[in-house]
């Protein structure tokens, strides 16, 4: 068994030094962004909604579990100015859709969701939830509506109210996410108790 020390995952893996600190902290940021941008990239464009199916919330649930609160927020913070100043890095950007004008498109509300699901993953993290897979579990669909709800909202305020929200933002995701919410749940415990067992 391994001991709950409420350490974060990543420090775990590898042990902050005072001495280098802030190059760790410079390899974690980069290793994450581009954890996010090349999770964007991996989709499947619905005909029928404005909103593609991505590995990014995969992404952003794995960041938010193992990274924390701070530097899970510095992170998505990182990736979301670099995609503001223009660069191609989110699901459906490209040379000509991209900047502050595509992030105030359809994927914009679910954007700012996951800034809100890293500070609960992180505040979880610190509980020593992200060692065992049913309260991770829980923690994971909690961080998901948390993603859900600015999305929905925000595409209700595009595109109107009449529009099929539901059908366009919610519904077309939920197994996806399911599955990705699981294979979170199920390699963080793990990867926690291997650590464990080499310890010892």
């Amino acid at each position: 068994m391994y001991t709950s020390s409420n350490k974060l995952l990543i420090e775990a893996i590898w042990a902050p030094n005072q001495d280098i600190i802030w190059i760790q902290r410079i390899i974690l940021i980069s290793f994450g962004i581009a954890f996010l941008i090349i999770a964007a990239k991996i989709k499947l464009i619905l005909p029928f909604s404005p909103v593609p199916v991505t590995l990014g919330t995969f992404a952003v649930l794995t960041i938010g579990t193992t990274y924390g609160q701070r530097l899970g927020l510095i992170t998505i913070f990182g990736y979301l100015l670099i995609g503001m100043l223009g660069f191609d890095v989110f699901a459906n950007s490209s040379a000509e859709a991209n900047g502050l004008t595509y992030m105030l498109g359809g994927t914009g509300g679910y954007l700012i969701g996951y800034c809100f699901a890293i500070i609960l993953l992180g505040y979880v993290a610190k509980l020593d939830w992200d060692k065992n897979i049913l309260k991770l579990g829980i923690a994971l669909i909690l961080a998901n509506m948390l993603i859900y709800a600015p999305g929905l909202l925000w595409l209700g305020q595009i595109y109107g109210w009449d529009q099929p929200i539901i059908a366009w933002g919610l519904t077309p995701f939920i197994i996806g996410d399911l599955l990705k919410l699981a294979l979170t749940a199920s390699i963080v415990p793990l990867i926690w108790k291997l650590i464990g067992r080499k310890r010892h």
